[in-house]
């Protein structure tokens, strides 16, 4: 594998720590500015917001700029935005560093994951995506610890802008210059929109975000409210989340291989067994260890069943295109999901989060049972398949 692979999978771990990493600290920022814990929310939901608005433009704005440029670009104002972060008086300042890094989240993605096939094909793709596992693994339960650690909630920004600095400084060693590509014509793009197929994944893929995260947004605040864990142990809890992640994405990626609706669909029922579990034994620090564990495993296959079943669902030249669709419909549900489970944690309580994600997760399980006429042949559908799933396999 290239060295040049590797320092675009620690990039991509640098960026994920700085989204999600806020994740961890929601009840200290509500702390420490006075506001609740549904507008501190608002520091995850702005920047998926952003990040959605931006996808499908971004890289169009910027075809005629170097790659290697862009990605240095991109690293260094993450750089930036945490150092922005760690020393802001007040929310309103915090937010704007937030937002400040997001507009370019999904340009990096665009150019490391077409580098990353370039070189290695889906192998390389892999590669490049464990470093969005690990962020989950060990660079979210690191941010969190070091709030605990320091007694300092700058710490995790800190700490954040460290990862992203080693990143940029990977990316300006090892990733070569790479001229910008021609501009390609969007007529055989655009036209895949018709696809039926297509928006009902979207609108899917967008629920189940939703879900995902009306309740993961808040987990920090519902282990330390009703679990009673204190800092180092919902920092351990975060870990078990994230190392059991891991381990989920390999075995759906397996299931996906086989059968994606079916794997799509046991997907969404074992989450919501889950949180039906979380919400009666949330009190209970024992099964909730174990309930995290398996929360973690779970949770973590969204992001690959979301993309193996809107993948396989249109023509192989259309993905790059259906990519950024997607990368929207993430950041929407990403923030949906924040926005309403802080609207249910304020005024019922931060217990009833698990509902607004168990709602969410059956409306797109009945979803699932919505069929249209295929627009792909099996063939044409096995061979786009194919590729992404040994992609799925190698994570």
């Amino acid at each position: 594998m290239k060295t040049s692979i590797y320092a675009l999978a620690l990039g991509a771990f640098g960026i994920i720590t700085t989204e999600f990493g806020i994740v961890g600290i929601l009840p200290t920022i509500s702390r420490e500015f006075d506001v609740s814990i549904d507008t501190a929310g608002w520091l995850l939901s702005a920047f998926a917001i952003t990040v959605a608005v931006s996808s499908p433009f971004i890289t169009s704005f910027t075809t005629k700029i170097n790659r290697k440029l862009l990605l240095c670009m991109v690293m260094s104002i993450f750089v930036l935005s945490n150092l922005i972060s760690a020393f802001s008086t007040n929310f309103t300042v915090l937010m704007i560093a937030r937002i400040l890094p997001a507009i370019l989240h999904p340009l990096f993605w665009n150019i490391a994951i077409a580098i990353a096939f370039k070189e290695r094909g889906a192998k390389g793709v892999s590669t490049v995506m464990l470093g969005l596992s690990l962020a989950t693994v060990l660079g979210i339960p690191l941010t969190t610890y070091a709030v605990d650690l320091f007694q300092n909630w700058q710490a995790s920004f800190f700490l954040s802008s460290a990862i992203s600095l080693i990143a940029f400084i990977g990316l300006l060693l090892f990733i070569p210059t790479i001229p910008p590509n021609p501009e390609i014509s969007g007529k055989n793009k655009m036209a895949v929109l018709k696809s039926p197929i297509l928006w009902l994944n979207l609108v899917s893929t967008l629920a189940t975000l939703a879900a995902m995260f009306a309740s993961y947004t808040y987990l920090t605040a519902y282990l330390e409210e009703i679990t009673k864990m204190d800092g180092a142990q919902i920092s351990m809890m975060l870990l078990l989340f994230g190392g059991m992640g891991t381990l989920g994405n390999w075995l759906m990626g397996l299931a996906l291989n086989r059968n994606v609706l079916l794997a799509s669909r046991m997907f969404l029922v074992l989450l919501v067994a889950v949180q039906i579990l979380a919400y009666y034994f949330g009190g209970y620090y024992i099964p909730m260890v174990i309930l995290v564990s398996f929360w973690g495993m779970v949770h973590t296959c969204g992001f690959l069943v979301c993309n193996v079943r809107t993948s396989q669902s249109v023509p192989h030249h259309s993905l790059e295109f259906v990519n950024s669709l997607l990368t929207s419909s993430f950041n929407i549900g990403i923030s949906l999901g924040a926005f309403l489970g802080g609207l249910v944690s304020v005024y019922y309580g931060v217990h009833y989060t698990l509902w607004v994600s168990i709602l969410l997760l059956t409306v797109t399980f009945l979803l699932s049972f919505v069929t249209f006429p295929k627009n792909i042949t099996e063939n044409e559908e096995a061979k786009q398949l194919k590729p992404v799933a040994s992609a799925c396999e190698h994570s």
